[in-house]
């Protein structure tokens, strides 16, 4: 599936630049309903309902001419919402200074205490190498998250 996403992608992005417009995260995933391929977009400013309407135009028409989807899908279209998802570099170098809640695929001993774990919650200071670095919560203490092993990164809402 990451593959196929990718070459999604690589194929909307020039429209997405045309229209101003981030791609921030593709899924494509079967759910009860049916295929579901699903975009998460966002713009400087951020991006209104107006634009991702425009966005879905412009993408149904190009999948549809490009045929590289050979099974019945739903396309979505949205904003990627106030905990949106971090995933490259360049998010991560973009909101920091943000509370974000990291989980890792293996368990990280952040301290060397030999207590490991594979959820993190604390303020982003950005991204350094291919570390993510973050000041957790609870501890103050400041630690290096590789990229290569977060499985899920999201800014974190506190009400």
């Amino acid at each position: 599936m990451a593959q196929l996403t990718e070459q999604i992608e690589q194929l909307i992005q020039p429209i997405m630049d045309d229209l101003g417009c981030e791609v921030v995260d593709i899924e494509y995933l079967r759910e009860p309903h049916g295929w579901v391929l699903r975009f998460f977009l966002d713009k400087e400013g951020g991006i209104n309902l107006d634009g991702c309407a425009a966005a879905s135009r412009e993408i149904s028409t190009l999948l549809d001419v490009e045929n590289i989807l050979s099974t019945a899908y739903s396309l979505e279209v949205s904003s990627p919402g106030i905990e949106r998802r971090l995933k490259k570099s360049k998010d991560f170098i973009r909101f920091s200074g943000q509370l974000v809640k990291i989980k890792t695929l293996d368990a990280i001993d952040p301290d060397e205490s030999g207590k490991s774990r594979k959820t993190f919650i604390g303020i982003l200071y950005g991204f350094e190498g291919d570390n993510v670095l973050i000041k957790l919560k609870k501890s103050e203490e400041k630690i290096n998250i590789p990229l290569h092993q977060i499985d899920k990164a999201n800014l974190k809402f506190e009400f």
